[in-house]
This record gives structure tokens, C-alpha cells and sequence, in this order.
């Protein structure tokens, strides 16, 4: 219950985020005269749940009911105001140790004895690629928040959530926890990255009619074949070898990307040519040279990822006659067909080899092994049969 010297205000705590007092004495009159939720909400221009959780929320209860009352409504939230309030790692120790455990406990052996790992030195700034990092239990913040309801079962003190531990990690202030403890997170990440930056816009050259939602259902549900997906698998030194998989019988096609001449010679320019053979241009020229050959009728769409070497792509529909689709950006599984193909080709092609050793008979080679293997899918007959039996 609020006290009897409560100061009451009718401003609002926040813009229009707060109920005001004005707005919960109005509620109090409406409720009065019998209107429900949604007409308290069309009247005070809220939202009908914003009304059924102030009412349910903000009651008084000294009456043995639920009584709503503006006073005790408006006190909950000034009373919950105190500022600055101390975080909840830098009051309560337990919490505060159970979180730098899984963050930084050591790993252990099978038969209990801890494993170092190597000897890393923590700089103020994320490890660089390729480099050590601190072997730790490295718990994800929200697997600590979760897995405290099972370990305290009846304790509600040991409670926290993720949030508020990014915050003791992150802001400055929030404390609590050291800043070298960043370390122990998986991207290792020793400032915040917001998440409208973690999660990009997509390229500039793909427009919304050309995306993976506007692809004719046909082409989704592998009824005719005649539709590719396509994408480049990458080995040391930025060497390349394109990939295009036809979705109805799986026939795949590898695209030879060389180096170009002056690579190596030649200091990288921003904005110019690719000298590593997998540039816009050379992809499409790549794409036109093979698809060219094909047969009209098994030339009909392309899907890639967002990767800058499909920024041609308005030039090789018109060369080619393949409508381009793009898939949504960090959405491998949208060429499912293309990513097990890719993963099949790894056993040629591993990862952190020069692709660039390899000729264009090499791949041709390749590509006729992928295709004159039997596929479970299509009663163990090969992908090169399939296509021939379409052909035919």
C-alpha cells in the first residue's frame, strides 16, 4: 500500500510508454461505470492488454480483493524508481561466483584433473583470427540464466538473467565482472556489437523482387528440372571453384575461376580487379561460358547467396537467360542442395588447400564422379541418368 503522504503526479514516466496518473484515475471512473478492457483502451487510446495488466498488476490487495485504485497504482512504479540501484552480480556474491564459473572454470579431464590449455595473455580487444584462445567452460550467458532453476530449485535469489550479465560484462558501471572474462564468451568480443550490425542489410545489388520468396512454387517443389542453385567453395590464398547443382536430379557443374595473370604481382586496390578469379566479372563469365551449352529447357533460374561475385548478375540473365533469385542473407539452408554438394566436394577439394592447383580437367573430373554416382533419391540411379532420362 502506498503511504498516506504519497505525492501524486499526472505526468507521465516515460512519453507514452508509462501509464499517467490522469490516465489511471480515468481508468478508476471507467471501471466504475462498467466498461470493459477494450472499451477503457479505445477510450484512453491504449492497447486492451496494456489495460489487463495495469488492472492485474497494480490492485490493491489490503481488501482481501482486487481492488484497483489510481494511488496505489501510481505508487507501484514510483516506488520501483529509486535510482541508481546496484546491480544484482555486485549484491548478491553467490550469483556473482556461480556466473565467473561457467564463464571461466577451468576444463577438466574425465578423471577430474584440469586441463590449462594454451597460455593466452588478454590484450583489451578480441583475438585475431587463427590465434589461441583461453580454454575455459566458456557457458553461454543465457545457458547460466537457464540452468539456475535447476541447480537452486528453491533458492529465487540465485536468479539472473542474461541480459544482465552482458551488462556487467559490457557496461561500464554495471561491474561485477572483470572485462577480461569477454574472453570467455564464444566471439570473444571484448566491446558490444549492436545487433542491427550483427545482422546486416543485405547487398546493395539485391532488389526484393529477385529474392528467394518471390521464386515460383515450381521451382521449390523440384517438379521440372532446369533450376540451379550455385555457390563458391574457397581454398588458401582466395582461391575459388564455382558450384552450380541442378535441384530436380542433383547433376552438378564446377566452374574453373584461374587466378588472373598479374596476382601476386600486384598490391590488392580497393575497388579493383579481382585478381583472385572470383570476381563479379569472372564468375559471370564463368556461369555464361558453361550454362550456354546446356539445353534451353534445363536453363531456367539460378539461386546464390548474397556473395559481391553475383553483383552481375543483370548482365548474366541477359547473356545466360537464367532468372537470378537471391537467398535471405546468413541462410545457407535455402540452397540445401548446393551446401551438401559443397560438403561432398570437400572430400576432393579440403578446406585450406590452393584450389588454384587444381586445372580445368581436374574439376571436369570431379564433377563426372559426383555425377555418375547412384543417389538413393532416384532409386540409385545416377544424377547424369536422371537428367538423360528428362533429356530424352
Amino acid at each position: 500500500m502506498p503511504p498516506s503522504h504519497f505525492l501524486r503526479s499526472s505526468k507521465p514516466l516515460s512519453g507514452r510508454y508509462y501509464l499517467s496518473f490522469a490516465e489511471r484515475e480515468e481508468i478508476v471512473i471507467l471501471r466504475v461505470q462498467e466498461h470493459g478492457v477494450c472499451a477503457i483502451a479505445r477510450k484512453l487510446g491504449r492497447a486492451p492488454s496494456t489495460i489487463s495488466r495495469e488492472l492485474r498488476r497494480k490492485a490493491a490487495t489490503r481488501c482481501g480483493g482486487l481492488e484497483y485504485r489510481a494511488t496505489t497504482a501510481q505508487w507501484h512504479p514510483d516506488r520501483s524508481l529509486g535510482r541508481p540501484k546496484a546491480a544484482k552480480l555486485a549484491r548478491n556474491e553467490a550469483v556473482r561466483r556461480y556466473v565467473q564459473d561457467r564463464l571461466s572454470g577451468a576444463v577438466t579431464a574425465p578423471d577430474g584433473v584440469k586441463i590449462m590449455g594454451p597460455k593466452v595473455t588478454w590484450k583489451t580487444r578480441r583475438s585475431g583470427r587463427r590465434q589461441h584462445r583461453q580454454w575455459a567452460m566458456a557457458w553461454r550467458p543465457e545457458q547460466i540464466a537457464r540452468r539456475l532453476p535447476f541447480d537452486f530449485p528453491a533458492d529465487d535469489s540465485m536468479r539472473i538473467s542474461h541480459e544482465a550479465i552482458y551488462q556487467a560484462l559490457y557496461v561500464q558501471g554495471r561491474g561485477a565482472l572483470r572485462r577480461a572474462l569477454t574472453a570467455c564468451l564464444r566471439t570473444g568480443r571484448a566491446l558490444r556489437m549492436p545487433r542491427a550490425r550483427v545482422h546486416g542489410k543485405g547487398k546493395s545489388f539485391v532488389a526484393p523482387e529477385i529474392m528467394i520468396s518471390e521464386r515460383p512454387a515450381e521451382i521449390a517443389d523440384r517438379a521440372v528440372p532446369g533450376h540451379w542453385e550455385g555457390d563458391l567453395i574457397l581454398g588458401l590464398g582466395s582461391s575459388a571453384i564455382g558450384t552450380l547443382v541442378e535441384r530436380m536430379t542433383r547433376f552438378t557443374i564446377l566452374l574453373h575461376l584461374p587466378r588472373m595473370t598479374a596476382y601476386g604481382d600486384l598490391a590488392r586496390i580497393k575497388n579493383g580487379p579481382a585478381l583472385a578469379g572470383h570476381g563479379a566479372a569472372a564468375v559471370r563469365d564463368a556461369i555464361t561460358r558453361t550454362s550456354t551449352t546446356l539445353p534451353e529447357q534445363i536453363r531456367q533460374s539460378l539461386t546464390w547467396d548474397q556473395g559481391a561475385e553475383m553483383a552481375q548478375h543483370a548482365d548474366l540473365r541477359i547473356d545466360t537467360g537464367l532468372q537470378v533469385y537471391f537467398c535471405d542473407p546468413r541462410s545457407p539452408w535455402q540452397r540445401g542442395t548446393n551446401e551438401n554438394t559443397n560438403g561432398l566436394l570437400r572430400q576432393y577439394f579440403p578446406k585450406g588447400i590452393d584450389l588454384s592447383a587444381h586445372s580445368a580437367d581436374d574439376i571436369a573430373a570431379v564433377a563426372m564422379t559426383l555425377n555418375s554416382r547412384p543417389r538413393k533419391a532416384f532409386g540409385w540411379k545416377t544424377p547424369a541418368e536422371a537428367l538423360d532420362q528428362y533429356l530424352r
